[in-house]
């Protein structure tokens, strides 16, 4: 019993040491939120890992798109860094060609450029987004499931 109570402080002493409350930690592994099925078609979650920062300025959301999952054109107040962390992507901005990202692919959107992105037809894809924190982003016009299944068939590697 004396050995017990003595292991339970000792324990209990080293997790103050190593759990501080005053830190707001958050973890990029967690899968986060399903999103609501309202500016994308398919499947997607979404984990604001920085959000609404004002010292920061700007927000880090990671998505996960399943394979065959697309949002919606739409733009941003601030320009977007989209990184690659697993998987394929398509990209497109208003007036140029889709490409294919794949995973370790870096792409820059500047701000109030109208652009969609979303996994491949077979492909799921993990990304990062960082963003301005100012404005919401703006919808701007729907991606159809024809017009994302013609990207499937025409869109070639970068």
């Amino acid at each position: 019993m004396k050995y017990s109570v003595l292991t339970l402080f000792i324990v209990s002493s080293l997790s103050v040491f190593a759990q501080n409350s005053e830190y707001k930690v958050s973890s990029y592994f967690t899968a986060g939120n399903k999103a609501p099925n309202t500016h994308y078609i398919g499947e997607a979650w979404l984990n604001a890992i920085l959000h609404d920062d004002t010292e920061l300025g700007y927000n880090i959301t990671k998505a996960t798109f399943k394979a065959n999952s697309t949002l919606d054109w739409h733009k941003h107040s601030s320009a977007q860094v989209l990184i690659i962390v697993d998987g394929e992507a398509y990209y497109q901005e208003k007036g140029k060609e889709p490409v294919i990202l794949k995973t370790g692919d870096v792409i820059k959107c500047e701000k109030d450029i109208e652009h969609w992105h979303s996994s491949t037809k077979f492909n799921d894809v993990t990304y990062l987004a960082l963003y301005g924190g100012g404005q919401p982003t703006t919808w701007t016009e729907v991606v159809t499931q024809e017009y994302y299944d013609r990207v499937a068939e025409n869109t070639k590697t970068h």
